[in-house]
């Protein structure tokens, strides 16, 4: 789509500037002007216009010549200091599965500002051919209206055939504008990723209704096949002996931004993270009240591990946002997962399925949570989690 002023019918009345919400109509010499930077072809100014000065153009839709698309890139994520490790994750998928696509190249686009050389050596050695680099102090604060537009203007040069990027809340926030402006598809959560070996084509497997099924989505028509993957999903493995090289981008322009991001606050509640550790130990609506909380994070101390919750706990405010395991909260893929007094609903299930080993204590023997765990202890967790802390302890 595009639009435009047509200057000879323009009378500049204004009309059109206080329905833009996203402020891109300003008035130059009796005339609107559309800063195209920040429209986003929603039409409210063609509707508030009177005098049909405002035209937009929805272009014919043309088959996408995919021809010209070839290999594979990881979108990779960089805050406070440090590449996430989806990143190296993601790389190392792509490299197994650039080997099913007669060993394309592997690509690695990183955003940020004072990233250190030896996390971009280590993303070549986790699969890479090339890591594209873009540094600048602009790129200190995630803001999805930049950094979906350095992406996208990335990938139109690259041409890649697959872009993956991590299932975080920078990644889910980033991507959907990215496959919108490049006009593709986007499979979002993916846990499982392969190549059709015949038709070469991208074969994205996700949980669909709660978590039930798993689906296998194709996007055969349109370029980059582009998907989200869980972290943690993913194995990152690393071969020393790896040559790839290191591509800084100063010629691309960090646009101007509708929002400035002055400061961000880390939650500094718990010294885990849940999303990246390797034992959570979750409460829910079981536990009873945020004093009896101080057990869970008892039992999580003593085994070096996170502290999650069910959606119930958070809502009822016995504890952060930040600790929320599930659907609507954090996707975790732990070697271990205790869940204490979590009943076990679709939602909850569909953030924590994926642990090697899950642990549940419940008094009521028919919780869902039982269905799926490999050890399941009926019994009141304010007796049992005493007891598993004594024999920790002994040991």
């Amino acid at each position: 789509m595009s639009i435009e002023i047509i200057k000879s019918k323009c009378v500049g009345c204004g009309l059109c500037i206080p329905v833009c919400v996203y402020d891109a109509i300003k008035l130059i010499d009796k005339i609107a002007v559309i800063d195209l930077d920040k429209c986003t072809l929603c039409g409210a100014c063609v509707e508030a216009c009177n005098f049909d000065a405002i035209i937009l153009t929805k272009e014919e839709k043309k088959d996408k010549d995919i021809s010209d698309y070839s290999g594979i890139l990881v979108v990779g994520e960089f805050r406070h200091g440090e590449v996430h490790h989806v990143t190296y994750e993601l790389v190392s998928k792509a490299r197994k599965l650039a080997g099913k696509l007669d060993d394309v190249n592997v690509s690695c686009l990183i955003m940020g500002t004072d990233m250190p050389e030896d996390s971009l050596e280590k993303i070549i050695t986790a699969g890479a051919d090339k890591v594209i680099k873009i540094d600048n102090p602009e790129l200190k604060f995630f803001n999805d209206e930049v950094f979906s537009k350095l992406v996208t203007e990335v990938l139109i040069n690259e041409k890649p055939e697959i872009v993956l990027t991590g299932a975080t809340s920078e990644g889910r926030a980033l991507i959907p504008l990215v496959a919108v402006s490049l006009r593709t598809g986007l499979t979002a959560d993916c846990t499982g990723l392969d190549i059709d070996p015949e038709k070469k084509l991208l074969l994205q497997t996700r949980p669909a209704f709660g978590g039930n099924i798993m689906a296998t989505i194709i996007c055969p028509n349109h370029r980059p096949q582009i998907a989200t993957v869980r972290p943690k999903v993913m194995k990152i493995i690393l071969d020393s002996n790896r040559k790839g090289e290191i591509i800084e981008k100063k010629d691309i322009k960090v646009s101007r931004k509708l929002t400035e991001i002055l400061e961000t606050v880390k939650d500094e509640s718990t010294h885990v993270n849940v999303a990246d550790a390797d034992i959570v130990v979750s409460g829910g609506r079981g536990v009873g009240g945020p004093k009896n909380f101080e057990l869970i994070e008892k039992l999580a101390d003593l085994l070096k591990a996170a502290v999650g919750a069910s959606r119930a706990a958070v809502d009822s405010d016995w504890i952060t946002y930040s600790h929320q395991v599930g659907q609507t909260g954090k996707t975790v893929a732990p070697k271990l997962y205790i869940a204490c007094g979590i009943s076990g609903a679709v939602q909850h299930q569909v953030g924590m399925r994926s642990s090697d080993f899950i642990i549940a204590i419940n008094k009521d023997s028919s919780a869902p949570i039982f269905d799926i765990a490999d050890i399941g202890i009926v019994g009141d967790l304010f007796e049992v989690i005493p007891e598993l802390i004594k024999l920790i302890e002994k040991n």
